[in-house]
């Protein structure tokens, strides 16, 4: 293709007059691949011309002022005189279907005067300005040029490449300014830092926080309030970190450097915390919030079941509660909400329904007949029903047949069958400790009769029939066991007075009654619920004031927590291990303070376990209280002394204020505000005779504060 002649002489609309005969096509310069030049002869590649520019081009050299464009309204030369070609250089055709080549050599004599015809021919073969030379008749065209194509790939790589390079830059520089100021509209808590550098937001944030550092963080949950200090909290601000934080670092991260620009930016004070002691003052809290879970039971009071509905319990959320007081703390003084969350019982009251028409109603609904071989006797529903109760096990009501409560009815029940085996027993005479030898009798194993009776319980009629032979019933203790647990001193004692109530005297003389002579072997645990059992009128208890709920309530079995406190006391100083016990709800001026315990049938329970090699006795009574003294509670335990025991007290912590709570139910109870707080109880262990202490233990007890209950309504 040969492009336009410059200056804006437009070949193809100038007319071409006669030429002389010479082949125009030698004087074509074409813009072909394999051009060779030589001599000073220069060819403009970008701009080809036709064989009648280069002609007034070459005429023009000489010339003092080259002629450039053609005067205005002058006709355009097109004309080639004789001398320009004859300087002009023959260009022969190639051959094959290649482009040609031009080579410039030296002048050749001007060319003999040629045909018309050849005349003709050469500008018919010469292509016109802007047109795609036609390929010679037979050859392939050539492939399209992707130079353009090309040419405009390489730019937009160079314009990606570009751009990569400005935001590599940007990237670079924008980690260089972080670090040195803090991002726009950037908070901490309630202090503005925006733009400051971090040094000057440092100042800021410990000028407006640190002051507020000790204020304590009030919680709510319902009708109480916590005060609790951060301190006993362990939480502390952390300045340096709170800073670096908000953006007061250098950083890689795409978001951090836009954020000095844009965006806005709150962030909470970076703190210390300190879990254990975090945790520890949540429960604190659940001692107020928590209820405990209330699974379905069914008893046999008076030999007819008595069902227990489901309670759902209810439970501080842990991990909520601590993330809200981390939350609050240096940002808010709003009262910040206890969460919690309601615990379910395994088993509901449909499957509760069920278990007493499908179990417990046939279960008394007659007696059962003992057969031994040809005697039979009659098993009353008196004799068995006492010890029968059917209670969730493995996520299901289970019926369960004490052997130990059985034993007496069914001896009782079948002395025609054999004679009764006798335990043998310690007992305390003269202040000395006893061993009173066993007997062995011959009847019913209790065991093997409980296994056998439940599934008969459910049956009818004539199927209501258990056969088992009569045995040798050894004693569930032996003399030689007996003698071999050698209880041979009092290792412990504790004793607490109490206010004269008749309903004091009569649950608490029962409790210890049932607790007095109890032996723990090496390795067992005493249980107070399993031990005392279910407070009812059949066990011989009567309605006294137990604390509900965090008030004081009217139920059976009032005062029986002093037993447990004081029996928990016995077992703290005679170095028996601690398996549970739960301090009550608020504190009581007669206990020992963090050193007491409650009890409630069903759900709280006091227990110890016996960890030495030895047996443990534990002896039981009440000093009943008068009109004008008061009670007394003794429980002791005797067996071979391991260790002799101090205790030590913390200071009081985590104070807590009463509330106000009116009460117009018949169940109230009046009550006056008593406060709240926590404290560490610490036990010292030391071998007997000796002032080395060997190891120690600490237990915190959380008291709830107890409100003022007014009975009424509220004003």
């Amino acid at each position: 293709m040969i492009d336009q002649p410059d200056d804006g002489v437009k070949s193809d609309e100038a007319p071409v007059d006669p030429v002389p005969e010479t082949d125009l096509a030698a004087d074509h310069v074409a813009d072909e691949p394999g051009l060779v030049v030589e001599e000073d002869v220069e060819f403009d590649l970008g701009d080809s011309e036709d064989v009648a520019s280069v002609g007034a081009r070459e005429e023009a050299e000489g010339a003092a002022e080259p002629q450039v464009d053609a005067e205005p309204g002058a006709e355009p030369q097109a004309e080639v005189d004789a001398e320009a070609e004859a300087e002009a250089d023959p260009v022969e055709e190639p051959a094959s279907a290649e482009a040609p080549v031009l080579e410039r050599l030296e002048p050749d004599p001007p060319p003999e005067p040629q045909p018309e015809p050849a005349l003709e021919t050469a500008i018919a073969d010469t292509p016109d300005p802007g047109w795609a030379a036609e390929p010679p008749l037979g050859d392939e065209p050539p492939p399209p040029s992707d130079d353009g194509d090309t040419t405009k790939t390489h730019k937009g790589r160079r314009a990606v490449l570009g751009l990569v390079a400005v935001v590599a830059a940007l990237y670079v520089a924008g980690y260089f300014v972080t670090g040195t100021r803090m991002p726009a509209n950037a908070s901490i808590g309630p202090v503005d830092i925006s733009d400051m550098s971090p040094s000057a937001a440092r100042a800021a944030v410990d000028k407006a926080l640190t002051p507020h550092a000790a204020d304590p963080l009030v919680l709510t949950h319902d009708n109480s309030e916590f005060h609790i200090a951060p301190a006993d909290a362990g939480l502390a601000l952390n300045l340096d970190r709170t800073i670096d934080k908000a953006g007061g670092t250098r950083s890689w991260k795409p978001a951090d450097i836009v954020g000095l620009f844009f965006g806005s930016h709150k962030t909470a004070p970076a703190l210390d915390v300190d879990n254990s002691k975090l945790q520890s003052v949540i429960s604190s809290i659940g001692a107020t919030v928590n209820k405990d879970v209330v699974e379905p039971q069914i008893t046999f009071p008076k030999a007819k079941p008595q069902a227990r509905a489901p309670k759902p319990g209810l439970t501080v959320s842990r991990a909520d509660t601590a993330s809200a007081i981390r939350a609050a703390y240096l940002v808010s003084t709003k009262p910040v909400h206890v969460a919690t969350s309601v615990v379910e019982p395994t088993v509901d009251a449909e499957a509760l329904d069920a278990e007493m028409t499908s179990y417990a109603k046939p279960a008394v609904s007659g007696p059962v007949t003992i057969a031994v071989g040809a005697k039979k006797v009659s098993l009353p529903v008196t004799a068995y029903a006492p010890a029968l109760v059917v209670r969730v096990e493995s996520g299901k009501l289970t019926p369960y047949i004490d052997p130990k409560k059985l034993a007496g009815p069914l001896t009782n029940s079948t002395t025609g069958i054999g004679t009764k085996a006798v335990d043998a027993t310690v007992r305390i005479e003269n202040n000395k400790p006893v061993v009173v030898p066993g007997k062995p009798g011959v009847g019913l194993q209790p065991a093997e009769m409980a296994q056998k009776l439940l599934p008969v319980l459910a049956k009818s009629g004539d199927d209501r029939k258990v056969t088992i032979k009569a045995k040798v019933v050894e004693p569930l203790l032996t003399t030689a066991d007996a003698k071999a647990l050698k209880i041979t001193q009092r290792i412990s004692s504790f004793e607490t007075d109490f206010p004269y109530a008749p309903y004091r005297n009569q649950n608490q003389g029962r409790a210890a009654q049932l607790i007095n002579g109890t032996i723990l072997k090496p390795g067992e645990t005493y249980s107070m619920n399993k031990t005392v059992g279910e407070r009812t009128v059949a066990n011989g208890f009567t309605v006294g004031t137990v604390i509900n709920g965090g008030v004081f309530r009217e139920e059976l079995g009032g005062g029986v927590s002093q037993v447990a406190t004081t029996t928990y006391n016995a077992g703290f100083f005679g170095g028996m291990v601690d398996v549970e016990h739960h301090p009550h709800a608020f504190y009581i001026s007669r206990y020992p303070v963090g050193r007491e315990s409650t009890v409630y049938w069903g759900s709280l329970d006091m227990q110890f376990k016996n960890p030495t090699k030895y047996g443990v006795l534990i002896r039981a009574w009440v000093v009943p209280g008068t009109a004008s003294s008061a009670g007394q509670m003794h429980v002791e335990l005797w067996s071979t002394k391991v260790w002799d025991i101090k205790a030590g007290l913390s200071a009081k912590r985590n104070f807590r204020s009463p509330g106000t709570q009116y009460d117009d139910t018949n169940k109230c109870v009046p009550q006056d505000p008593v406060g709240g707080f926590d404290v560490d109880v610490y036990r010292y262990f030391y071998r007997p005779g000796s002032s080395i202490k060997v190891k120690s233990e600490t237990k915190t007890a959380h008291y709830q504060a107890a409100d003022h209950v007014i009975c009424g309504k509220k004003p």
